[in-house]
């Protein structure tokens, strides 16, 4: 059993002036991704120099302006790595690497010696203020606690003398969501009054969920807190940094940008400790699903998992949000009809924007195929195989088809068991209908129409039951010439046109014809599709009737 009375209740702030709650995201933040610090230091085996250089090039290309790229005073790995990009010249001008280290004067000495040579930097400085962890870990009081971090500024600030560089200051409170937020603000102004503008550049006080502690809303409370006291709030960059704890790592960042955040320090696919950081994708994938320029290209987010597996050698789960290979595929056969009827209405409707059930986003503006959105199994129905069939192949099948292929392709999937891929579903097509050649089997056509009595002649030459037919006949078009020539000649086969309909499979002059043409059996009521597809589409309406008689017979034979 478990004993939830061993747990109490992390404290909630009384805060009733909160404005976040009637506030949009508008814009981006600034970014800041630390794949390369937290992301490296939360795996089984950490990137080498050479993983890390190809994580690194994904980030720019990805257009982050800042990325935190190690702890170089106390990893030698990363050291090595940092030094690399200096002297190779691999920082981008307009781009502002970060650097993390701890308050204390060696690693701060350490830190300013691999840092030579960059053009601009932020150094980031932290120390833990949770309650918590005064009491535990370092036994200090507040003012002890402020102490280090003072001393910890003034030491960046000494250390700018000697450096040509744009030095940026970055501070802190670890464990923030365990901490009292008068204390919070209290050493924060203490960082702020040391450093006193030091190089001209706004502080970044970076405000983290080192943990999760609480719901989302009181992580916003907290930020929207201290983004009103601050001081001098235009020389502040407020970032935050959230982990998922309790799994609302995308939440909390979004309410905390709603209470007036204005970075965000995270991971792609949310890499790092325990149950990892904020998972920046999600977050900008978020934005751009409600009309906001993300302001990073994530365009390919297959490139992106891709890179992420081969250097973190960690798999992307496949219900991931817009990076998982199912999060955009549907097996219900509800969800699939509701699909395919908004894809078509969208068309038809020459909607200019993206407004489709069950698909937040059109999977096509992330690098995603179409292929895999409606997957096929035995839960499936008739809008997923249409949708199969017109977005993967461009058959676009008349209503009553859909039901008619669907229970083909149900039946396949129940006894073959599993998911119908659509090469499969495919080849059905083609042996249900297209392939359809037997009792008759069309040898030869030649079509007439005689403009002056609005008549159609029709010579025809087919196979029944393997036996050579030659047959003429006039009627008021091809498809009644054809029934008429068929039908004097096999008196058995009575068959009344129901539906047509045709479209061109494809674009340009060299383009094919499908024709879809429901039959009925006049002498036992049956109806069936049959379907052709030709370069003329007189002739593919033709191997429809064809491939409708047989299916009609076959339908026929199975029923006696």
């Amino acid at each position: 059993m478990l004993n939830y009375k061993r747990y109490k209740r992390n404290p909630v702030m009384e805060y009733k002036e909160r404005q976040w709650p009637d506030k949009q995201i508008e814009k981006a933040p600034i970014w800041c991704s630390v794949d390369l610090r937290d992301g490296n230091q939360a795996l089984i085996e950490p990137m080498n120099v050479e993983e890390k250089m190809e994580m690194f090039e994904l980030l720019l290309k990805l257009g982050f302006k800042e990325i935190e790229i190690g702890f170089p005073a106390a990893s030698q790995i990363e050291y090595d790595f940092l030094r690399k990009l200096v002297e190779e010249n691999k920082i981008p001008d307009d781009v502002r690497v970060q650097v993390l280290t701890q308050c204390r004067e060696e690693l701060i000495d350490k830190t300013f010696e691999a840092i030579q040579g960059i053009k601009k930097v932020v150094v980031h400085i932290y120390n833990s203020t949770s309650t918590l962890q005064r009491d535990v870990v370092f036994n200090k009081s507040q003012d002890e606690i402020i102490d280090i971090a003072v001393a910890g500024t003034n030491m960046v600030k000494e250390r700018l003398a000697d450096f040509d560089g744009d030095v940026q200051l970055e501070y802190s409170p670890e464990s923030f969501t365990g901490t009292e937020m008068d204390f919070a603000l209290r050493i924060c102004t203490a960082v702020q009054k040391a450093w006193d503008h030091a190089n001209d550049n706004p502080i970044i006080f970076n405000l983290p969920a080192t943990v999760e502690m609480n719901t989302p809303n009181v992580y916003a409370d907290q930020i929207e807190w201290m983004n009103r006291h601050f001081e001098e709030r235009e020389n502040v960059i407020l970032s935050v940094h959230p982990h998922n704890d309790r799994g609302t790592g995308v939440a909390i960042t979004e309410l905390a940008l709603l209470a007036g955040a204005d970075r965000v320090e995270g991971t792609l696919l949310g890499n790092g400790e325990r149950t990892g950081n904020v998972d920046i994708l999600t977050v900008a994938y978020n934005m751009f699903s409600q009309g906001i320029d993300p302001e990073l290209n994530i365009e390919n987010v297959k490139e992106i998992v891709e890179i992420y597996e081969r250097c973190c050698k960690m798999q992307v789960d496949m219900r991931h949000p817009y990076a998982g290979k199912l999060v955009f595929t549907a097996f219900s056969g509800s969800h699939q009809d509701a699909i395919n009827k908004g894809v078509h209405a969208m068309q038809e409707r020459q909607n200019p924007y993206w407004e489709v059930p069950y698909l937040p986003i059109d999977p096509a503006d992330i690098g995603r195929k179409y292929e895999p959105v409606v997957r096929i199994n035995s839960q499936s129905g008739k809008g997923g195989v249409a949708f199969v069939m017109d977005t993967v192949y461009g058959y676009k099948l008349p209503k009553k088809m859909q039901r008619e292929f669907a229970d083909v392709i149900q039946d396949m999937s129940e006894k073959e068991g599993g998911e119908i891929p659509p090469q499969e579903i495919m080849a059905a097509f083609k042996k249900e209908y297209l392939e359809a050649k037997s009792p008759l089997r069309l040898v030869y056509v030649d079509i007439d129409d005689n403009m002056a009595n609005d008549e159609t002649h029709i010579i025809l030459d087919f196979e029944y039951n393997g036996e050579a037919i030659h047959s003429e006949a006039d009627g008021n078009g091809p498809i009644d010439a054809l029934k008429l020539a068929i039908k004097q000649c096999v008196p058995n086969i009575d068959f009344t046109v129901m539906d047509y309909s045709e479209h061109a499979l494809g674009e340009g002059s060299h383009a094919k014809a499908a024709a879809y043409i429901e039959l009925r059996d006049n002498r036992f009521g049956n109806t069936t599709y049959g379907v052709g597809v030709s370069s003329n589409i007189t002739r593919a309406s033709i191997r429809g009737v064809f491939s409708g008689i047989n299916r009609l017979i076959k339908k026929q034979n199975d029923y006696v």
